[in-house]
């Protein structure tokens, strides 16, 4: 089934699409409360929302399908490892930590805009770039879950949008941490969630899904790839993230942006120039993922934002000396 969030007049609500139709689930006051139910219960509450009149889609607004209570965004595709290294820090090849494990970062869950959402740049970027990724989303708690159990732990899938200021993200990873400011201004997610069991038409024997991904600027086509160049499974990113911690229902998994053009960072390290170029005001956005659907946002314009002072430098004595 495919689930989403929308809202018509009223306040937001939950529903399950079939064809250009919501029907509206009104037993689950929330995305979040619904992913919690279980898999199995929120089935059975599709099921039975679908024997009810529907509503259709160009009669509602579709909202961003669930606010997570976390985001853990992977980096999976090692053809995107090796562009983007290049571009950020001028590294050439593929470290040989990337191989070891699935690694994340903790991006920000109160920055998910949805489906047609307005996306507003930091306003000091100047490399404003898109990330074409797919996330699942946690449907049963877990610690240090198994990668053979964890399809059970995985609710459904969606497509992400992990929007970058890559000027800013480069300065800043100079301090040997993560992606801060470069990254937690916005996330898309939408345009809603297609069920781990509907999804599975996709899944070869090995784990991997074969779903063809694609993101176009102004209509023009930028880049596409397939989910089955991930270097790990689902599972394994499930099993990775709750190792000697926890996920719960609603976490969000992304995948990792694909390569071939993914996103525009990856190109520009492979070409040595920014071509195409960054993101401006106005463009128009869109990842279409097989399976899934699209989803489409348009870049608006910074805002202004209070500043913050530079650190306080610690003065030396004469002897060389801290003070």
């Amino acid at each position: 089934m495919k689930f989403a969030t929308f809202s018509g007049g009223r306040a937001d609500r939950v529903g399950v699409v079939v064809d250009d139709v919501v029907h509206p689930i009104d037993a689950a006051t929330s995305m979040l409360d619904l992913v919690r139910a279980g898999l199995h219960d929120a089935l059975t509450l599709g099921s039975q929302a679908m024997k009810t009149s529907g509503i259709p889609l160009s009669d509602i607004t579709l909202r961003a399908p669930l606010q997570p209570p976390t985001m853990r965004d992977f980096v999976a595709f090692e053809e995107h490892v090796e562009g983007v290294r290049r571009s950020i820090d001028g590294s050439t090849g593929v470290p040989d930590a990337w191989y070891e494990a699935p690694r994340f970062y903790f991006t920000n869950p109160y920055a998910v805009v949805g489906p047609n959402d307005t996306v507003i740049a930091p306003r000091d970027t100047q490399a404003l770039d898109f990330e074409l990724e797919v996330a699942a989303v946690v449907g049963k708690s877990g610690s240090s879950v198994s990668v053979e159990d964890a399809r059970d732990h995985i609710f459904g899938y969606t497509i992400l949008n992990d929007w970058s200021a890559r000027d800013i993200q480069r300065r800043e990873m100079q301090v040997s941490l993560g992606p801060a400011k470069g990254k937690d201004f916005a996330n898309t997610l939408g345009p809603w969630i297609v069920t781990a069991d509907e999804f599975a038409e996709y899944r070869g024997d090995d784990g991997f899904y074969d779903v063809e991904c694609e993101v176009t600027v102004n209509g023009e086509r930028i880049g596409h790839d397939s989910l089955v160049h991930m270097g790990w499974t689902f599972e394994s990113l499930v099993a990775y993230a709750s190792r000697d911690s926890w996920v719960h229902p609603g976490d969000v998994l992304g995948s990792g942006t694909v390569g071939n053009g993914g996103c525009l960072a990856e190109l520009w390290g492979r070409r040595g120039e920014q071509s195409p170029p960054p993101l401006q005001t106005g463009d128009v956005v869109t990842l279409t993922v097989q399976g899934i659907g699209s989803v489409t946002n348009t870049v608006g314009a910074s805002r202004e934002t209070p500043p913050v002072p530079p650190a306080r430098r610690r003065e030396h004595a004469a002897t060389g000396g801290l003070s």
